[in-house]
This record gives C-alpha cells, structure tokens and sequence, in this order.
C-alpha cells in the first residue's frame, strides 16, 4: 500500500459526511506503519466504539469507507470473510457500512465479517500449515496475499458505487 497523509484518509472517506469526515481519528501509530507490508489500512476510532475505517488503493487512488459493528455477540466463532484464515488468533465481528452516495443517503448498507482490529494483512503474511508432502507453503501466502487484496478491494468497491 503507498503512504498516505492525513489529508489523503479524509479525503479518500466516500460514505461519510463532514461531520464524520472532521471527526476521525487517526491510528495511534500512524507515524509507524509499516506501509508496503499493508495490502489495507483499517483501524478502529479511539474515540468511538464500534466505529472503524478501510482503505484501499483502487486504480482511481486511495478510496476509504467508515464501517459500524453490530452489536451483539456471535454464537458461532466465524471466519473472516477478507483473509479467510481458518486459524485465527483474533476475534472476527460483523460490520456494516453505509453504501456511496444516494443509496447510502436512503439507508442502503452492506456487510461483511472481518478480523476486529483489521488484522488481516497479518494473518495472511504468516506461512500456512504443511497441506500434504510437497505443498508449496510460500505460493499458498502469496495467494492468500493477493486474495485478501481481491477480497477487500471488491467490497470498498461495492460501498463506493452504491449498487
């Protein structure tokens, strides 16, 4: 993922308002991140739970979305639907974001499950169990890599345009 400035996150936000666009607040180690080992930069708001943003480098640039989680608690421990790791040392919660534009202005929404604090670009980089003798454990990262990067792009786009 390229570095961003807190301008270009506030400026990538397409389901937000002003007032929600103003009122971010920026992961605390933003000065730190390691950008070229994110495929995503998703963080959760210090200042308001249950709120939590994304962004993803589309071909247009940087687009960001602001995500609610449900509350609630699962039944069933589920799988992220983003990295897709069966072994996860993380918990996975249900979230939801208002879609772009009109139809978001309507109260259209869309949802998925994803790791709580947005762990995934993590989850995917770590070498996945031996399958059988001769499995190719790095090629297996590298597709979970481009997979996570597929995953989230595809649903960043589905909030942006609104259908």
């Amino acid at each position: 993922m390229l570095q961003l400035t807190d301008q270009d996150i506030r400026a990538s936000l397409v389901n937000v308002s002003l007032r929600e666009r103003k009122g971010l607040t920026l992961p605390a180690n933003f000065a730190d991140l390691w950008w070229e080992k994110l495929d995503y930069l998703g963080w959760r708001d210090p200042k308001i739970p249950g709120i939590g943003y994304v962004i993803v480098e589309l071909e247009s640039g940087p687009v960001g979305i602001l995500l609610s989680q449900a509350k609630g608690r699962m039944q069933t421990r589920p799988q992220c639907s983003w990295c897709t790791d069966v072994q996860l040392p993380n918990e996975v919660v249900f979230l939801s974001a208002k879609r772009a534009g009109p139809a978001g202005r309507n109260g259209d929404t869309i949802a998925t499950l994803a790791c709580a604090n947005f762990e995934c670009s993590a989850n995917v980089r770590k070498l996945p169990s031996m399958a059988y003798i001769g499995f190719d454990v790095e090629a297996a990262r590298v597709r979970r890599i481009d997979a996570l990067g597929e995953h989230v792009r595809n649903f960043v786009k589905d909030v942006r345009d609104g259908s």
